[in-house]
């Protein structure tokens, strides 16, 4: 958290809540937030008398383009935005302030300080590592399903991993995977290059349907997820397997089950996502960890 569907979210807020508007201060009360090559000093320096312009996101990374520079934000865990007038008392583990020349504020939040925020030339962010690897945005017209099926038959790990690797396509994270796979009727162990033609169509199908309707309803709200506008999301209330241990099947009654795939809690259906010697190759015992 937060994942596509929660910064397309905030970027929405954002974008809805300041326009064109001009940095009149910086304030960074936390070092390391800021990486890249920008050091904190000349971040806060740099950015002062910089207008605003477009607020943008590209798969997890939310994107702040000003007239000279665009803001690489990583929102990890915990990371959030709010606008608020100037005067406002501090919140706690806010780290980055903005202060505009309109009276406001946009202040960066963020619990547990794993966000990072790194400031490129404007135009250059497509050449940061940790975008220019990121594959389709999951939308039809350019998430396409027949590039998504050769990718897919080279891969030889389990799909949970390889989908949460953003190569195959950029969003998605440990729920709307297990959301999708679920939605796909595909076992999050199942390798790659193991699934049918129209197993992966079905895939494709559930990729887009999921995440699509997780930005309809502003993202899911799991622990403090908030938006820009300090709004809640309400995908969560639409969430057919994950947190949902123990619990009946939407489909067919039996309980969904948790393990752990590649390190990370997987939620699924054993019965609607079956995993049988007929469509899984060999998988590595290491990969699976079931929790009690």
């Amino acid at each position: 958290m937060p994942e596509l569907p929660e910064v397309e979210t905030v970027r929405k807020g954002l974008e809805a809540t300041v326009d064109q508007v001009t940095i009149q201060k910086v304030s960074v009360y936390w070092d390391r937030i800021i990486a890249g090559t920008v050091s904190s000093e000349s971040f806060q320096e740099v950015l002062v008398g910089e207008t605003l312009r477009k607020f943008r996101r590209r798969g997890k990374f939310l994107l702040l383009d000003f007239d000279h520079y665009t803001l690489i934000s990583h929102l990890r865990m915990e990371g959030k935005y709010e606008v608020v007038p100037t005067e406002e008392k501090l919140k706690k583990h806010t780290h980055v302030i903005f202060h505009l020349t309109d009276g406001r504020d946009i202040r960066y939040l963020d619990v547990r300080k794993f966000g990072r925020m790194e400031l490129v030339p404007l135009g250059k962010e497509t050449s940061v590592a940790g975008i220019k690897r990121l594959g389709p945005e999951p939308f039809e017209d350019v998430f396409l399903l027949e590039p998504f099926q050769g990718k897919l038959s080279r891969v030889k790990k389990a799909i949970k991993p390889a989908l949460l690797d953003q190569g195959l396509v950029t969003g998605l994270g440990n729920i709307y995977v297990d959301e999708a796979l679920f939605q796909a009727e595909i076992h999050p162990l199942r390798p790659g290059n193991s699934l049918k033609p129209f197993e992966v169509k079905r895939l494709h199908q559930a990729i887009i349907q999921v995440l699509g309707n997780a930005i309809k309803a502003g993202g899911t709200t799991i622990r403090t997820y908030l938006n820009a506008l300090g709004e809640a999301g309400q995908f969560q209330q639409k969430l057919a397997v994950y947190g949902r241990t123990g619990q009946s099947c939407v489909n067919c009654d039996r309980p969904i089950q948790k393990v752990k795939v590649a390190q990370r809690g997987t939620h699924y259906c054993a019965h609607c996502q079956e995993l049988t010697e007929k469509n899984v190759l060999p998988v590595k015992l290491s990969e699976v960890e079931r929790e009690n």
